[in-house]
């Protein structure tokens, strides 16, 4: 039976069929899950996909964190099951507190969009098994809030505990502090980045497949429960 993994969309959210579509060809089932559902649909792990949930009109991600759906997530991932938050998902798992820190606008009040190099700093997450430790990988980025920032007692925890997972490289694009482009959770089952994996799954659509080995190693860390 292949792994049951939840898709998440809240009105304002555009990368939810992408993320779908990368579970898929992870030899995994993509699971619609509504932002109004007070329940996981049974499923064995969560994206929390990109987009602009609820407009963004207050804080990135400030609402979203509070929609039925994320109760159930927070339960869920408190107690084991693998979440990955991509770019707005990233946003929303830091105000849900499920991931330290927040963004705020990037550095010079741009919008970026464009490929980026990032450095695996941690492959022994449930989402970043199938890496080398220190591999690069090509995968695109778009944020207008992608400046990480955290207090730095936060800062110094996370990298003496090897919490940062991806981190870039070649410049970095928003003002991160420490150039961290993801983070994991304690556990090491709960993973945020900035960047989109979800729109590197195919050479053909684009710039490399690299981001297909975040799902193949959620689908790995299921298959061993």
């Amino acid at each position: 039976m292949s792994a049951r993994i939840g898709v998440i969309t809240f009105p304002g959210t555009l990368d939810d069929g992408d993320a779908a579509r990368a579970v898929r060809y992870a030899d995994a089932e993509a699971v619609p899950l509504w932002h109004a559902d007070d329940d996981l649909h049974g499923v064995d792990g969560v994206v929390v996909p990109g987009g602009f949930s609820y407009g963004d009109y207050l804080r990135a991600g400030v609402i979203a964190r509070f929609a039925p759906v994320m109760t159930s997530v927070i339960e869920a991932a408190r107690k084991g099951m693998p979440v990955l938050g991509i770019c707005n998902g990233f946003q929303i798992l830091c105000e849900a507190g499920l991931l330290p820190g927040a963004m705020i606008r990037n550095v010079g009040l741009h919008f970026v969009c464009r490929d980026q190099w990032l450095r695996v700093e941690n492959n022994e997450t449930a989402w970043t098994t199938r890496y080398e430790q220190g591999a690069e990988i090509l995968i695109p980025l778009k944020n207008n809030d992608g400046c990480y920032m955290a207090e730095q007692s936060t800062l110094d925890e996370l990298e003496a505990e090897g919490r940062v997972v991806f981190r870039y490289v070649g410049g970095n694009p928003n003002g991160s502090r420490n150039d961290i482009a993801g983070i994991r959770s304690e556990s090491g089952r709960v993973v945020g980045l900035m960047p989109h994996p979800e729109h590197a799954i195919d050479a053909l659509t684009g710039p490399s497949d690299d981001g297909l080995g975040m799902f193949y190693s959620a689908v790995d860390a299921l298959a061993k429960i």
